[in-house]
């Protein structure tokens, strides 16, 4: 089962309003808001996360860029209107020569292609290849926002345990001095145990403040990631008494290398640099290129010259181009693709290395964590039953004052040992499930 979190700031105070059982809670009527489960934050976060948009957009403009790599292979059609004044000298040219009258008209459909140009084609392979990396790399921010709002997320829940915790350490230091106070009024214990009770009743009001500072700062680092307004009035869901189940070691391996955005990008990096290759040695061969024109271009602006010839037509040309001396240039270029390709591969060995490794590391952090749930618990029970005992072994005058101040401190670090833990498991299952892309 889910219970909800509540933890109102007031004057300075954070005010738990819920019980350590794990049982479902209503939210406060003006809360305006549902409660804020783990992923309503992933989603808000991804909304809101200046590093995931901006991956986004680098995604985005590497989509534009291919565009326009695509566009530089494909033939391109333009249109073209000038007029031409040649100052007259009583010549059919004119001032200017290189002119064919005082007056020309020009007015094209223009048509430009690249028959064979091995460069401008793996500029494109090299803009595509940049494109999937640019999207590989926003799942590599994604999977990074995911685990940062989950540890943050599960870091307020459990902040809000131990705030709750600390609460009822208090409750229960207090019931100590009152039992001591009692028990010396009556003369059964010494004044040492009502100074040791109360001395006790400080320390874990100082505990209390630092449990209420530290759930606030965890809520208002939530808050910045999830929310685009500073907020610090919201309710959240635990979780944490869902255990997740935990896949088998081969399906998370399978799942995991067929997923990986690191790896994916880095293969994608390999691509473009290679073709970058391409590019670079397509500047030593030759390229061509055609265009075609149908218009007018003429000293009349009309289809038929006063003669009734026809104006109107059209002309194509062909050109290649043959690079033969660029001072170096081009080698260069070629060489920086090649060295750009050789780091692109190393570092693509290292991702896989690497996600070898974080697979055989989470998969182990998320089986001890969940074994180590239970034996918590257990020590949780034993801890919270010692001190039971102990305090009615006080009250019988079997057991001394430093006995149950003893077991009421073993019972603070076991909760906050058992809620630990419960946030190790979660915590280690989503970097698990970052891994597979489950989350």
């Amino acid at each position: 089962m889910c219970r909800v979190i509540t933890l109102v700031i007031v004057a300075g105070l954070a005010i738990l309003t819920v019980e350590r059982p794990a049982t479902a809670q209503t939210p406060p009527a003006t809360q305006p808001t549902g409660p804020l489960t783990l992923q309503d934050a992933l989603t808000m976060a991804r909304a809101n996360s200046q590093t995931y948009l901006s991956a986004q957009s680098a995604a985005l403009l590497a989509a534009e860029d291919k565009k326009i790599a695509r566009a530089a292979v494909l033939p391109s059609l333009g249109g073209f209107a000038q007029y031409i004044y040649t100052e007259p000298n009583g010549t059919p040219s004119g001032v200017f020569v290189a002119n064919d009258g005082p007056k020309i008209y020009n007015m094209w459909l223009t048509s430009h292609g690249e028959v064979f140009s091995p460069q401008r084609w793996a500029e494109y392979r090299s803009a595509a290849a940049a494109e999937a990396s640019a999207r590989a790399k926003v799942e590599v921010a994604a999977r990074g926002l995911v685990a940062t709002v989950v540890q943050n997320f599960y870091t307020v829940v459990s902040s809000a345990r131990k705030l709750a915790s600390a609460q009822q350490s208090l409750r229960e230091a207090q019931e100590l001095l009152d039992i001591t106070q009692k028990q010396e009024a009556g003369g059964e214990v010494a004044h040492a145990d009502v100074v040791k009770a109360q001395i006790q009743v400080e320390q874990r009001l100082r505990d209390l403040q630092e449990a209420e500072l530290t759930a606030l700062k965890s809520r208002l680092g939530l808050s910045v990631l999830v929310y685009p307004d500073f907020r610090d009035q919201f309710t959240v869901v635990d979780d944490l008494q869902t255990i997740t189940p935990l896949p088998p070691m081969p399906e998370v391996v399978a799942a995991a290398t067929g997923f990986s955005p690191d790896v994916r990008a880095a293969e994608a990096s390999v691509q473009q640099f290679t073709a970058d290759i391409s590019a670079a040695r397509g500047g030593l061969l030759p390229s061509v290129s055609f265009d075609y024109f149908y218009g007018i271009n003429a000293n009349q602006f009309a289809i038929y010259n006063p003669e009734g010839q026809r104006l109107l037509g059209s002309v194509f040309q062909a050109q290649m181009i043959v690079p033969l001396w660029s001072w170096g240039a081009t080698q260069a270029k070629l060489r920086q693709a090649h060295i750009r390709t050789n780091q692109a591969n190393v570092e693509l060995r290292l991702a896989q290395r690497q996600l070898q490794a974080n697979i055989r590391t989470f998969y182990n952090e998320a089986q001890i964590a969940r074994d180590q749930v239970a034996s918590l618990q257990r020590s949780l029970d034993l801890s919270a039953e010692s001190l039971r005992l102990t305090r009615l072994r006080y009250q019988s005058g079997e057991a001394t004052v430093l006995e149950v101040v003893d077991a009421q401190t073993t019972l603070i670090q076991a909760r906050n040992a058992y809620d630990d833990g419960l946030v190790r498991y979660r915590v280690a299952m989503a970097a698990l499930q970052t891994l597979t892309g489950t989350l």
